[in-house]
């Protein structure tokens, strides 16, 4: 199963999703969680569900008995967590390299 490009945003919204893998989250429990925007985050979880790594579903409520709109839950896809794993370690591998080589790029300006 081929998975996208691994961005920072894209590994912020995995690693969040990876904290506890068997749960289902909302699109602004995903934003709190990653520390990022929804506006960055509802493009990137529709790229992880396309590439099969996330399914999704609409919650069942009534939303003018609720008296807010339903959420979309996202969670994991159990046969993608072998290859979720292995893409995070293989980004902090590239990290880890980049710091021997050039220890300035990783912790900012000095």
């Amino acid at each position: 199963m081929a998975g996208p490009r691994m961005t920072l945003p894209t590994q912020l919204v995995l690693r969040a999703l990876m904290e506890n893998p068997d749960q289902e989250m909302y699109g602004l429990e995903i934003c709190a969680a990653a520390g990022l925007p929804s506006g960055t985050i509802h493009p990137l979880l529709a790229r992880l569900e396309r590439v099969g790594w996330l399914r999704s579903r609409w919650e069942d409520i009534d939303p003018a008995q609720e008296g807010r709109p339903r959420r979309r839950y996202y969670g994991l896809d159990p046969n993608s967590l072998a290859p979720i794993r292995a893409a995070l370690t293989r980004v902090e591998a590239s990290q880890a390299a980049l710091t021997r080589l050039r220890p300035g790029l990783a912790g900012g300006a000095r």
